[in-house]
Formats: C-alpha cells, sequence, structure tokens
C-alpha cells in the first residue's frame, strides 16, 4: 500500500474499524484497572465536551471517530436546536481556506522535526518516526483548525463539506495536489521521512 492515496472516507472507515477492533481488545482489561464501566467513560465523555474549549482533544476524537462536528451534540447524540450552521464555501473561498490549512500545518510539522533533531532524536528511526507522526499530526491540526477558525471562521466539518463538494472543480482538484506536494517537499527538506 506504501505511495498509495486512499480516499479521506475511505481512509477513516479504516481506521474507525482497526481502533474499534484495538479498543474492544484492550477495554475489558482497563476497565478494570480503573474500576469503571462504558457508562461512566460514556458520562466523562459527555462532561468533557461540555467544556471543549478547556478539553478540545476530546471533542477532536469524538469527531474523528463520528466524522461529524459535534458542537451542540447532547447525551443522547442529537444535535440541540442552537447548534452552529453550516458555513458554505465558494470554489474560491476554499482555495484559501486550503491554502492557509496546509500553509499552517507544514509550519507546525515542520517546528516539531526541528524540536526534535534539536533533542536529538533521528527521525529515521523508525518508532521515533511513528512518535513524531502521531505528535505532530495531532498538534499541526489542532493548530491548523484554530488558525482556520479564527482567520477565516470555518470550522473543519464546513472545510471537509467544501472538500468534497468541490473537488472535482479543477482549479480545486489542482490547488490541493500542489499543497500536498509542496507540503511533501518541505517535510522531506526538514528531514521528515515519508512514510
Amino acid at each position: 500500500m506504501s505511495g498509495q492515496m486512499i480516499p479521506e472516507a475511505q481512509l477513516r472507515q479504516l481506521l474507525k474499524a482497526e481502533f474499534e477492533r484495538a479498543l474492544v481488545a484492550c477495554q475489558a482489561q482497563v476497565f478494570e484497572e480503573n474500576d469503571v464501566d462504558a457508562d461512566c467513560l460514556e458520562e466523562a465523555t459527555w462532561e468533557f465536551m461540555e467544556e471543549e474549549e478547556k478539553y478540545p482533544k476530546v471533542k477532536r476524537a469524538v469527531e474523528s471517530i463520528s466524522g461529524e462536528e459535534v458542537v451542540g451534540w447532547t447525551p443522547n447524540k442529537g444535535k440541540t436546536p442552537t447548534a452552529g450552521a453550516k458555513k458554505e464555501l465558494s470554489a474560491e473561498e476554499l482555495i484559501k481556506a486550503a491554502t492557509l490549512y496546509f500553509e499552517t500545518l507544514t509550519e507546525k510539522m515542520v517546528e516539531i522535526a526541528k524540536e526534535y533533531k534539536a533533542a536529538g532524536k533521528d527521525l529515521k528511526d523508525p518508532k521515533v518516526s511513528q512518535q513524531y507522526q502521531m505528535e505532530a499530526s495531532s498538534d499541526a491540526n489542532d493548530v491548523a483548525e484554530e488558525k482556520l477558525k479564527s482567520e477565516m471562521d470555518i470550522v473543519m466539518s464546513d472545510f471537509r463539506a467544501a472538500v468534497d463538494k468541490h473537488s472535482r472543480v479543477p482549479a480545486v482538484g489542482q490547488t490541493l495536489g500542489m499543497l500536498q506536494i509542496k507540503q511533501q517537499q518541505e517535510l522531506m527538506a526538514a528531514g521528515v521521512p515519508m512514510m
């Protein structure tokens, strides 16, 4: 599978299935060690979701698993009437947003790579590389999402919806492809091996 492009929806489905398989494999042990059950975990998750600014990684994890924006969700998994309205992006707005997103993402990933190198970590070591990928994907995505929100008032669900809607527009597809290539080149220049 090395070097192949997997559509995001298919990748999300594969990762979700693998995550669920791994979770089920160790869930009983984790519950026992921490003296909790599934209901306790669900209740705690909803409590964290009520303070999404304080616990953004919980919100992000739930959104990554569900594939939807969860602002306005209630414990019965339904949206409240006050849930945020969707923002429709034009192809031109998407290109501007994608450029900002990828540049911010790449900047943060390069910064993290430099921190790893300064700490004497070898990014060519598979274990270090895997650790870097996990940290960089989480931290860089958080920074890029925040920049989209603060500079363009765009949330990730609206950004993803616009990508889905406009990806067949030649200018959008070409721009997204060029941004990905530019990102790969900058990461390789920073010494990050491509996986």
